[in-house]
């Protein structure tokens, strides 16, 4: 029994009702997202830098040596300063492939052999999924700016230094 003697509550504690379930449901949601980003920007923060040299261009790379840093990239970036990059480090030579699913970015990717030679480089559209591939068994492959290894004259054969100091892939 309510006050005043009603069994049946009035038309607006009911809205009130549902006003509170759905504002409590975005709170939650908020904060769920709030957490993914933060963990995910964490993830990225966490990836280890390392200094290349290609001919005598320096590039300040990213180092993508674990599987989850791999799998995630460069997505969701809107820009990469210049001769910044990512290196992905694989666990063995093979010819892998890369795409650009969920990556706003237009890039250029080398990949590169053992010693970390170019074998090809390939240019990569933003947000596609079509495959681009190595050219031959790829350890390394090294993402920058679209257009960028063309712009310095940088050539398959040509090797990138620095690679020796990689950490491990995982």
């Amino acid at each position: 029994m309510l006050p005043g003697g009603s069994a049946t509550p009035p038309p607006f504690c009911f809205l009130y009702s549902l006003t509170m379930e759905f504002a409590m449901h975005h709170y939650r949601s908020l904060i769920c997202t709030t957490l993914l980003l933060l963990a995910s920007s964490q993830a990225l923060a966490q990836m280890p830098r390392l200094e290349l040299t290609a001919g005598f261009h320096r590039i300040e790379a990213e180092v993508a040596a674990d599987q989850a840093n791999r799998m995630q990239g460069l997505m969701h970036r809107r820009s990469m300063p210049a001769n910044q990059g990512m290196l992905f480090v694989f666990t063995q030579a093979d010819r892998h492939c890369m795409w650009m699913r969920n990556t706003l970015l237009p890039l250029s990717v080398a990949f590169l052999d053992e010693q970390g030679r170019i074998l090809n480089i390939e240019d990569m559209k933003p947000e596609t999924e079509t495959n681009h591939c190595a050219t031959g068994p790829a350890r390394f492959a090294l993402e920058m700016n679209l257009g960028w290894f063309s712009s310095k004259g940088l050539k398959p054969g040509l090797r990138i230094g620095g690679i020796e100091k990689s950490p491990r892939p995982q």
